[in-house]
């Protein structure tokens, strides 16, 4: 990578993520990687050291998992990054693919457990049957054991293949789900639900049942107490055991391989840190990580933990409790960045919390881009990315803002987002551009608004609802015309935009038309630059040609770029590419 840019070699830059391990064979590993230009999906024995590319596609791959005896890898296959197609399998050490659930139609994927002796539990989601659930054993039919048209998906498997967790959304609130427990002939077992058919609005998350034979323990996520906690429920006994994991901010957990410990992830002010929880003590003790973010961690049979950790400044690493790097891609490693400082602002919500950063030379106040993040459940953190480095290098500074709607702040904050859908967000990230401008840290003549999927949308509603605000806007795979994406999107996204306004485009039109950025887009001023997969399930392009051709029309300054692909791109020429069309259009409208 000699001679190149380092904002372009942080993206080609050989990377991997944290390994998955085979629960019978902890020594098979899956990982995913972009060692050869694209994110595919790696076999990985710990014993040889050998490591071989299982998936090839010109798309890329990467949603994956080993069958517990490290035998099999199942890849789902969709068709150029719609999402919609079926689970493949490949053997560990090599050979054909084949289908891994055979009599399974075309879906989009709600969730997967792998049982053993070849048991399946398959979660399906079309716009003709909304979500099914169906169990695949080898040699027999696909059985469905549920159905129903909201969202849902499978949660778990129990250990011994007994006992299915299905997460739905029966109640009609896709943002709460309640758990059901069946057999796998879908006879009811046992069933949780905090949001009390919807009047509540609490939500439940599958964690994982006990990985001991027999034990009917299941680890479940819970908003009883304003923030993600877990708790410990007994399917079989019936009993809920509360955890004493005194933490502010949200709380994660999964099993130890023994089932005697939680290792807990708590995430807090957009940084996070690893714990372990002694089930029979209640003892907490912290786990040696950096400050900075842990975006996926896993305890090994030997009581080890492997996590995966960056920083804003430090490029990604699959680090070890005992203090080794466990996994590292062949190659040059990307270079690092700049540190992040947190600033608060207060905002109509409350106090709102923002990244930002300064570039390495000059003073402010400074051209500056808004990046903001897509979700909206989702927030940014203390850890590194390609995307803000690259505006960083080119003499910007970037503010990213977690605005009313992100995760990791408690629930009241996650579900302030409803029926105003768009101009609540926006009204925190405005509230962060005042303290920008009147600080002295941002230029106001030199304001880029940018975002990608929900933060696409959002860059497209504030340029029309406050045009007076952005000088450029760079929306990638937004949301542009809210009626058409409504009709045109995938039915999980259907069920979680009814819940956010309250009915559908034909129930409350008005809020519909309120939120959406093509009611605006005559007032736009910023020149736009947009860009798009033609195979998004999601952001579906015809919204988006709809609201080009109303800019066009208007005979606004505008670019368009659209790829042959889905909701993003796992190719990295690809990625590369958006970004210096991205760059390139900012340095024409805004100098520099």
């Amino acid at each position: 990578m000699a001679g190149m840019p380092d904002w372009e070699k942080r993206f080609r830059a050989p990377r991997v993520g944290l390994p998955e391990w085979a629960e019978d064979a902890p020594h098979r590993s899956l990982f995913v990687s972009n060692a050869t230009g694209t994110y595919e999906l790696y076999a990985w024995d710990r014993t040889t050291g050998a490591q071989r590319q299982v998936t090839d596609r010109p798309n890329g791959t990467s949603d994956g998992t080993l069958t517990p005896d490290g035998a099999w890898v199942w890849w789902f296959a969709d068709t150029d990054g719609d999402e919609f197609g079926v689970w493949m399998r490949q053997p560990f050490d090599g050979g054909p693919d084949e289908p891994a659930a055979p009599g399974l139609e075309s879906s989009y994927p709600a969730g997967l457990a792998l049982g053993r002796s070849g048991l399946a539990v398959v979660g399906r989601s079309t716009d003709e049957e909304g979500t099914t659930v169906h169990v695949v054993r080898p040699g027999a039919e696909p059985v469905e054991i549920y159905r129903h048209e909201e969202s849902g998906g499978v949660g778990a498997l129990s250990e011994d293949g007994t006992l299915v967790v299905v997460e739905h959304t029966e109640h009609g609130d896709a943002m709460h789900s309640a758990l059901r427990v069946v057999t796998t002939d879908g006879t009811k077992v046992a069933e949780l639900d905090d949001s009390e058919g919807g009047t509540k609005e609490l939500g439940l998350e599958c964690l994982g049942f006990a990985p001991v034979l027999g034990d009917a323990r299941l680890l479940v996520a819970h908003q009883r107490r304003g923030r993600w906690e877990p708790m410990v429920w007994d399917v079989a006994a019936g009993t809920e055991t509360a955890l004493a994991i005194d933490l502010p901010g949200d709380v994660a957990a999964e099993w130890y391989p023994d089932g005697t410990a939680l290792l807990v992830v708590h995430s807090y002010r957009a940084r996070s840190e690893i714990y372990r929880y002694g089930l029979a003590d209640g003892e907490l003790t912290r786990l040696d990580t950096p400050a900075g973010s842990v975006s996926g961690a896993t305890a090994r049979p030997d009581g080890t933990v492997e996590f995966l950790w960056s920083s804003a400044a430090a490029p990604s690493e699959v680090r070890s409790t005992t203090g080794a790097v466990v996994l590292e891609a062949p190659g040059e490693r990307a270079p690092g960045s700049l540190p992040v400082e947190d600033v608060w602002v207060d905002g109509p919500g409350g106090r709102v919390h923002a990244l930002v950063q300064r570039p390495a030379r000059g003073e402010g106040p400074y051209p500056t881009v808004f990046e903001i993040h897509g979700g909206p459940t989702w927030h940014d953190s203390d850890a590194f990315a390609a995307g803000p480095a690259a505006w960083l290098d080119h003499g910007y500074a970037v503010v990213r803002i977690n605005y009313r709607g992100s995760t990791g702040y408690g629930r009241e904050w996650t579900d302030a987002l409803k029926h105003r859908v768009g101009l609540i967000e926006l009204e925190d990230v405005e509230a962060v551009r005042a303290w920008a401008v009147e600080s002295g840290f941002a230029d106001p003549a030199r304001l880029v608004l940018s975002g990608g999927s929900w933060g696409g949308f959002l860059t497209l509603l504030g340029l029309g609802t406050r045009p007076e605000l952005w000088t450029v806007g760079l929306a990638a795979v937004p949301v542009a015309d809210y009626v058409t994406a409504y009709g045109d999107e995938m039915e999980a996204l259907k069920a979680l935009d009814r819940t956010l306004f309250g009915g559908s485009p034909e129930e409350v039109p008005e809020r519909y038309e309120a939120s959406s950025p093509i009611t605006y887009v005559a007032r736009v001023k910023a020149p736009v630059y947009i860009s798009a997969g033609l195979n998004d399930p999601r952001c579906p392009i015809r919204q988006i040609d709809n609201y080009v051709e109303r800019l066009a029309g208007l005979g606004k300054t505008h670019e368009v770029y659209r790829y042959d692909a889905g909701h993003g791109s796992l190719v990295v020429d690809e990625r590369i590419k958006q970004l210096r069309l991205e760059l390139d259009f900012v340095r024409r409208h805004l100098g520099g």
